[in-house]
């Protein structure tokens, strides 16, 4: 009883010790000070020691259990409950039934380490503490820490029995593992300190545990009493220090664990939960707490097997605990703690000084006020999308590279690659595998035995393994099975191929692993969540950067805080979350309305909206059907026909090219590119004015129409049913245009006629424009953007005649065409000059879907960087990107378009002047705004099952959406 003689002398006394402060003391202490003291001289003796219990409940538990708890709090006026298993509402309820039966409000209390869903259905699950332990930055530790406060306020819960701050130095740890920040002392304290200021800036208690230290034990304290056989020395230099960093910062509350610890106490397996040494004389004398001391459960067999009838509670409560929580029998521990305090065992100083405390806890927390919990809305409170902003956030920040041989991480050269994923474990796979082939086409491999799959394995040089294990809970099995890391050494050997092993699970699952020498790259993803598995795929290609490192040590490869940093290669990422880039979810959703009104009134029967900022791609869903007799929906991985959107994504990235590599000049002139034109009319019109739409060229010319009969069907004198010699050009199918006729269309613009000096926009100039590339180069165009552009940006949905690489379901069709090719167009390009070019034109002909669309845009709005390649030097994007003839009423750039110089044009008119983008005949458009970072994708096959249906022309409807992403805009 020495802790407790001097108390008489006056209770707020001890306010500031040795510059320590009562983390339980309030800024309006004064008045504090004055409602415990009425509060406590109010109470009577068993009302007193009634403050001392908490019990446990779950909200899923019988009617009699809820009945007996009621009872408890009414006959023995228990002072809180600890809530367990159940549901959200159900908890809220019962919370409101029991601080309706109790005569002074109740301390309510849970394990919520990880967040409610530790205990509860339908609630939100923050990551373990193992993977906040990877984070460099405690900001977002503290923010997930507040987040956790908030939920626990808002259901009731005033005191959360969290953060564990034992240090794992034990990978065999049973019961901690997860639940810890790691091994090293100093991070654990650091972690520690910023989850609890994160925790009690919502207003909600927090409780260091377990002390005094249960990271290094292979015992389950729930199952048997663990003993820590380190000196005295050693526990005050590691397990203990993370507990003097919290108690300088201001911990509420300290949960003392069931651990037999002999250089604390004497006593011959004496847990420490009943120590008065370690309670008493560590945690109050040596280390000064002033919070409340809680025992760990009482029901554990780490301690309940010391005594019964009470006795254990007593022991606890002699030992320095102030609340005991979770006993087994309360009427007869109160019972026996009656006795010890009639007998002068306990004295009213004792039990004033662990009351007072209880008391100045429930003052802080809002209990001298208490209001019931608010039921409405709770679910979408404890779900929100804060929490998933939050969430998302910790796990990018987590990621740990810890091995990158050859710096095969981020993934570049993908025109290289031939990438297979190799799945381990038991648990879902599916979002990795997903958010891997956005990047580039990632096979899913397997074999029934080592030798299949090693056999099927021989044609790819790039292998991902990803061990993904239960993300249920932390106390889920993590290891490679013995087959699994049999498999992974013997794919290791075929040093044929790199190979990348991805865990989703514990990163002691590294520790059996025999030899990393073959295995080039190895990322700790930590879970095995939706969200952890696409963003360790966005670090695996460099969308996103690894700053994590190991907070324990996973094999002796890989101590302690390993970690191999990764920049950014500034390829697109991907979240769900349009807030991450400062953009409103529910102003974006405007979008879902007009592409339904689109939907409705006909204008196409289904569409791709993408919308990207700063980066990342937040917005990417698809619309309707590919026809309206479809059965099958829209998604964002169908193909789309881009028409004119192919001048900016194809011929112009090849111009820009060949204008650095001196190959190309703007003040060229067509009979310079082209010296057959060097005694036509249009020998003069340079390719300055021809990309900026001024060359006084002619929209376009209907070159199909002269080979058709007199029955306006294709011509026996130009087409064949099949391929045979002299006629291989494929219009469409069973329809082959003679090949003597491509010199026919260069022939006719040849014999062209200028227009009027005005602004006009022109297809012809890029039949001009193609034909040069191609000459120049000696291959055709699509070979040629292909190898520049789409390979090796990881564009592998893009391309002209995608039936060559696609199957004809994905592709959207066109039109049913009634006056060329008498078909339905699928697969082939509907523009009928392209496809008299092989589906090959400079102005149309291009497929892709917005996801590739954008990652084009993207390279463009980034200076012509992107996935760590420079494809374009920033003096020539810019040099492209600019209006010359701005002064002529001529709002386009070079081949870009531009915003309106005056009210209506191609934008909303609340883009910047440095925007620039495309619109396309099928009902295509793309955008991208350097200033507000935004690249937006519209992609439609507006013109089936005819051209003629200008709804979605007329409607605005691409510029409304784009105006509906510009007011979402939160900074």
């Amino acid at each position: 009883m020495r802790f407790y003689l001097v108390f008489s002398l006056t209770f707020f006394s001890f306010l500031f010790v040795n510059g320590q402060s009562n983390p339980l003391v309030t800024k309006d202490s004064i008045a504090q000070q004055k409602w415990v003291n009425i509060t406590y001289e109010k109470m009577t003796l068993e009302e007193k020691l009634g403050q001392l219990f908490m019990v446990s409940i779950s909200s899923n538990q019988d009617k009699a259990s809820i009945n007996k708890t009621i009872s408890l709090i009414k006959d023995q006026n228990i002072g809180g409950i600890i809530f367990s298993k159940g549901g959200p509402v159900q908890q809220a309820k019962l919370t409101n039934k029991f601080q309706s039966s109790a005569k002074l409000p109740l301390l309510v209390g849970m394990d919520a380490e990880w967040g409610l869903a530790m205990r509860l259905d339908s609630t939100y699950a923050f990551p373990w503490n193992m993977t906040l332990g990877a984070i460099k930055d405690n900001g977002i530790v503290e923010k997930v820490g507040r987040q956790i406060g908030k939920h626990a306020k808002r259901i009731g819960v005033h005191i959360n029995f969290a953060p564990d701050i034992d240090i794992n130095t034990n990978p065999k740890n049973p019961i901690i593992g997860n639940r810890s920040f790691g091994e090293d002392k100093s991070n654990v304290a650091a972690k520690g300190i910023a989850f609890m200021q994160g925790m009690e800036s919502a207003g909600v208690l927090s409780s260091g545990k377990h002390f005094p230290g249960h990271g290094d034990t292979s015992i389950d304290s729930h199952i048997a009493l663990p003993t820590i056989n380190f000196t005295k020395s050693r526990l005050d230099s590691v397990e203990l220090y993370p507990y003097k960093q919290l108690i300088q910062a201001g911990l509420s509350s300290v949960m003392v664990a069931h651990l037999n610890v002999p250089s604390l106490e004497i006593k011959k397996n004496m847990p420490s939960s009943l120590s008065e040494q370690i309670i008493t004389g560590v945690l109050k004398e040596e280390l000064k707490f002033k919070g409340l001391v809680f025992t760990d459960a009482l029901n554990m067999k780490g301690v309940s097997t010391t005594g019964k009838n009470g006795d254990v509670e007593l022991a606890a409560f002699m030992a320095g605990n102030d609340i005991l929580l979770m006993p087994t029998e309360v009427e007869k521990a109160k019972e026996k703690l009656i006795k010890a305090y009639n007998k002068g065992k306990i004295s009213e100083n004792r039990l004033a000084y662990s009351v007072k405390k209880i008391l100045l806890s429930k003052y802080k927390v809002g209990l001298h006020k208490y209001k019931p919990i608010a039921i409405k809305n709770l679910y979408e409170d404890l779900n929100s999308l804060e929490d998933d902003l939050i969430y998302e956030e910790a796990i990018e920040k987590a990621i740990t590279v810890v091995k990158n041989k050859f710096y095969l991480m981020g993934v570049k050269k993908l025109e290289n690659k031939k990438i297979a994923y190799v799945k381990f474990g038991d648990a879902d796979h599916k979002p990795f595998l997903e958010e891997l082939n956005k990047y580039a086409k990632v096979t899913e491999v397997s074999g029934k035995d080592i030798a299949t799959l090693k056999s099927n394995l021989k044609a790819y040089n790039l292998i991902i393994v990803g061990h993904h294990r239960s993300n249920a809970s932390p106390w889920k099995a993590y290891s490679l099975s013995n087959k699994e890391k049999n498999i992974l050494q013997e794919i290791a050997k075929d040093r044929g191929s790199n190979l990348i092993l991805s865990l989703f699970t514990k990163p002691y699952a590294l520790l059996n692993i025999s030899s990393f020498d073959n295995i080039d790259g190895v990322v700790v993803g930590y879970q095995n969540s939706k969200i952890a598995q696409e963003k360790t795929a966005q670090v695996i290609f460099g969308a996103i950067g690894a700053k994590g490192v190991l907070p324990v040590s996973a094999n002796d490869a890989f101590p302690v805080n390993t970690g191999v940093p990764l920049k950014s290669l500034l390829r697109l990422g991907y979240s769900d979350f349009p807030e991450r880039v400062g953009l409103s979810s529910s102003k974006l959703a405007e979008i879902d309305k007009l592409v339904q009104n689109g939907l409705d009134s006909l204008m196409f029967p289904g569409a791709q909206v993408l919308v990207a900022r700063k980066g990342k791609i937040i917005f990417n869903k698809g619309y309707g059907k590919p026809t309206y007799k479809s059965e099958v929906k829209i998604t964002p991985n169908h193909i789309y026909d881009l028409a004119s959107v192919t001048k900016i994504l194809a011929t112009l990235p090849m111009i820009m090219k060949m204008e650095e590599e001196g190959k190309i000049a703007l003040n060229d002139t067509f009979q310079e590119l082209i010296p057959a034109y060097a005694n036509t009319e249009i020998k003069n019109v340079t390719v300055l004015k021809t990309l900026s739409h001024y060359g006084r060229l002619p929209a376009w010319i209907a070159f199909y129409a002269s080979t058709l009969d007199k029955k306006r069907k294709p011509s026996k004198e130009f087409y064949r049913e099949k391929k045979l010699p002299g006629f291989s050009i494929k219009v469409a199918d069973n329809l082959y245009l003679a090949n003597a006729y491509k010199d026919s269309i260069y022939n006719r613009i040849g014999r062209q006629d200028l227009k009027s000096n005005r602004y006009r926009y022109s297809d012809v100039g890029y039949y001009v424009m193609k034909k040069y590339i191609e000459d120049t180069y000696k291959k055709r165009l699509d070979v040629l953007a292909a190898d520049f552009i789409y390979k090796p940006i990881g564009a592998f949905q893009t391309g002209y005649n995608p039936l060559e690489n696609h199957p004809k379901k994905s592709i959207v069709p066109s039109e049913e065409d009634s006056y060329y090719r008498y078909q339905t167009v699928q697969g082939y390009v509907h523009d009928m000059g392209a496809a008299m070019q092989g589906g090959v034109g400079g102005h149309a002909g291009l497929f892709s879907n917005a996801n590739d669309v954008a990652k084009i845009m993207q390279m463009y709005l980034q200076n012509g960087y992107y996935g760590g390649d420079r494809f374009l030097d920033s003096r020539t994007v810019k040099k492209f990107n600019t209006c010359y003839f701005c002064d002529k009423n001529v709002r386009r750039g070079v081949g870009f378009d531009k915003p309106q110089l005056e009210k209506s044009g191609p934008t909303c008119g609340c883009v910047s002047r440095k925007s620039f983008g495309h619109s396309g005949f099928t009902g295509t458009y793309t955008w991208a705004d350097p200033e507000e970072e935004i690249v937006y994708v519209f992609l439609s096959n507006r013109t089936y099952p005819t051209a003629s249906n200008t709804l979605l022309v007329k409607s605005g409807l691409r510029t409304r959406i784009q105006k509906a992403i510009y007011e979402s805009i939160l900074n």
